[in-house]
């Protein structure tokens, strides 16, 4: 197909070239003062780009839970976001018992998918194809959650402390300034959070060939599609389905560990990071592991962005951008029609 000379094919290739070209400006160049006067700095730019990516991460790692459980099983949790802090809280627990943070990951992920395999078999087996009862029993579960959690541990803020192998910061190769005696100032950059980053993008390559790469992906999906010609096959759905429920918990648990370590545990979170779950959802699709991480891309840099530029009104750009979504594409940017 051509398209005003160039093929479909080269017109992409020009486009790659031209953003890594300006990319690799933005990253390399020193910018000149009416830039830096627009931008604050160059510092403050690519500092805040870099704090929306990985703070994607984290959105990635919470909302590759719910995608599985209400995009691909159509099982509507809104107790999510207490999955999270629950595991944030049982990992700060064991990481205070143990001494050993990677023990605490370790027991948010297990504890919190033992939670989910109960939830699917006494809560959701029951409220099958009800979309109403189940968003209403868990409200009322993450209502419930909340007060215990907040019996339990009070209203203070909790720190999770990362091992000594986690810490410090690393100095990226990105100039962000020029010292008066011709020196380069490079950004540093906090280790842990792009350890973030580099977990979440190794979960969602796990998660995409699990589920579209082996036999139990297949089952999940074809359990989806046609659950009575999946039955009628000797496969267990039920149990195939309590497995995926407990993966999408033990999800939430585990960045609920991840990202208590990288920020804060506190009452609130919950609320928080179940809201960022379903922009996420919504606008990177339902059931799509890629549409997850771009909507968590797409929102993380929105908030960062907008906490630097447009800090009164740095939280509507997370809707804009899915009401916008919604308007061009009601299925999501990877989802299903």
């Amino acid at each position: 197909m051509e398209t005003g000379g160039f093929s479909r094919r080269q017109a992409w290739g020009l486009f790659g070239l031209l953003a890594a070209a300006v990319f690799a400006w933005l990253v390399f160049s020193v910018w000149p003062d009416w830039l830096n006067a627009v931008l604050i700095s160059k510092k403050a730019f690519v500092s805040a780009v870099f704090n929306g990516v990985t703070l994607a991460g984290l959105y990635f790692l919470v909302a590759s839970g719910f995608t599985l459980v209400f995009g691909l099983m159509r099982n509507v949790n809104l107790a999510h976001g207490s999955l999270y802090l629950l595991g944030a809280y049982i990992g700060y627990v064991v990481t205070q018992w143990t001494g050993y943070w990677l023990i605490g990951v370790a027991a948010g992920f297990l504890v919190l998918a033992l939670v989910g395999v109960l939830m699917q078999v006494i809560v959701f087996r029951r409220l099958e194809g009800d979309d109403l009862r189940q968003t209403l029993v868990t409200i009322g579960i993450s209502i419930v959650a909340a007060d215990l959690m907040l019996a339990v541990w009070g209203g203070q803020t909790y720190q999770l402390q990362t091992p000594d192998f986690l810490s410090g910061a690393l100095t990226l190769p990105i100039v962000t300034a020029v010292r008066s005696n011709g020196a380069l100032v490079f950004l540093t950059y906090p280790l842990y959070r792009i350890v973030v980053l580099v977990i979440a993008i190794a979960v969602g390559i796990a998660l995409w060939l699990m589920l579209n790469r082996t036999r139990v992906g297949m089952m999940i999906r074809a359990g989806v599609d046609d659950r009575a010609m999946l039955s009628a096959s000797g496969t267990n759905v039920h149990m195939v389905f309590a497995i995926v429920f407990g993966l999408g918990a033990g999800l939430a648990g585990f960045a609920g560990v991840v990202g208590g370590s990288a920020l804060s545990i506190a009452p609130g979170e919950d609320v928080r990071y179940l809201l960022a779950s379903l922009v996420v959802v919504i606008v990177g699709g339902m059931g799509s592991i890629p549409g997850a991480a771009i909507g968590a891309l797409l929102i993380g840099l929105a908030e960062q962005i907008g906490l630097v530029y447009f800090p009164t009104y740095g939280v509507v750009l997370t809707f804009v951008i899915m009401v916008v979504t919604l308007a061009i594409r009601p299925q999501g940017i990877m989802g299903r029609a």
